[in-house]
């Protein structure tokens, strides 16, 4: 990196996408005392009159009041802006990242996949985008309303340009004693890339087949069949990693495995949005990886597959 932003101490937040993923560690900052800013659309007219409520394996809370904004140019310009809505909504980004983003402020890519940073720095520049992979079971169950369900994990990471490594650098390291403060658990890699392809991991496998075969993670899990399909979609996605230099521990498939066992019994993000007749985040999840796999030289059939399979449901759902 070869520009430190001199964040102001304590930083301000803006959260675009105030969902499951969004809402649940937007209000778990305010709630440590940050000053954060909400961003919705059909929400609004609810949060903005009775704020955000959290049901949590950590502890329940509400927010009787949040920052709560309908358009982008009303959200003062922020030190951290939180990027939480799908990627398929990226296209509304150019249009909401330049007001809410201070000259020196920096955006944090929450959403799921691979290939998003390159896209945001674009429109704000390579030096002022951190990316990072949340481990978290959550669902939006009405306007306001999140139930958290398990876990909650972060990893952050700065992104440079072409996902060569950005090291860790003190605006990192700041930014991740916010999330720590606030009761997140979190790490702090050198490699935005790595764990990008770590996420996929789980993400490609579960989220895919939750939409082809109809099914709740404990589902695919307790079938013979399916969980050999996972596992051998998990080792597609480590070869993939491979085509892009980057090499995952093994072990990374059975502890995925483990944990996808006991975890509450999940409907993925990918299925619920199915469910909805909503878009797919298809291309973020598996069409970016595959081509950055085929790029590198390395063929993923069954991954290929089911990118193919999903992307008929998605066309038939959402024509």
């Amino acid at each position: 990196m070869t520009l430190v932003s001199q964040l102001s101490n304590p930083r301000s937040y803006a959260v675009i996408g105030t969902g499951a993923l969004g809402g649940f560690y937007g209000a778990k900052l305010q709630k440590s005392g940050l000053d954060v800013n909400f961003l919705l659309r059909s929400d609004y007219d609810w949060v903005s009159q009775h704020g955000l409520q959290i049901e949590s394996v950590w502890g329940d809370f509400q927010l009787p009041q949040v920052k709560a904004y309908n358009h982008p140019e009303k959200i003062p310009p922020c030190d951290v802006v939180i990027v939480a809505i799908k990627s398929t909504e990226n296209h509304l980004l150019p249009q909401i990242l330049p007001p809410v983003l201070k000259p020196d402020g920096v955006v944090l890519v929450l959403q799921n996949g691979l290939g998003i940073e390159p896209e945001i720095a674009e429109i704000v520049g390579n030096h002022r985008v951190l990316g990072g992979i949340c481990v978290i079971c959550s669902n939006k169950i009405k306007p306001g309303y999140i139930r958290h369900l398990d876990y909650g994990m972060m990893k952050l990471a700065e992104y440079d340009q072409n996902y060569q490594s950005g090291g860790i650098t003190p605006r990192l390291q700041q930014i991740g004693e916010d999330f720590k403060t606030a009761g997140i658990p979190l790490e702090i890699a050198e490699d935005l890339l790595s764990i990008r392809w770590e996420k996929l991991v789980w993400n490609i496998p579960y989220n895919g087949l939750s939409v082809v075969l109809n099914a709740r993670t404990d589902q695919m899990m307790s079938n013979p069949a399916t969980r050999v399909l996972v596992e051998d979609i998990m080792g597609e996605v480590l070869e993939g990693a491979k085509g892009c230099d980057r090499f995952l521990d093994q072990e990374i498939i059975n502890r995925m495995l483990s944990h996808t066992e006991t975890m509450t019994p999940y409907k993925t993000s990918m299925k619920i949005d199915y469910d909805q007749r909503r878009p797919l985040e298809i291309d973020a999840i598996l069409g970016n990886p595959l081509k950055m796999a085929t790029a590198g030289g390395v063929h993923l059939p069954r991954i290929q597959m089911l990118y193919q399979q999903l992307k008929f449901l998605d066309a038939q759902n959402c024509p």
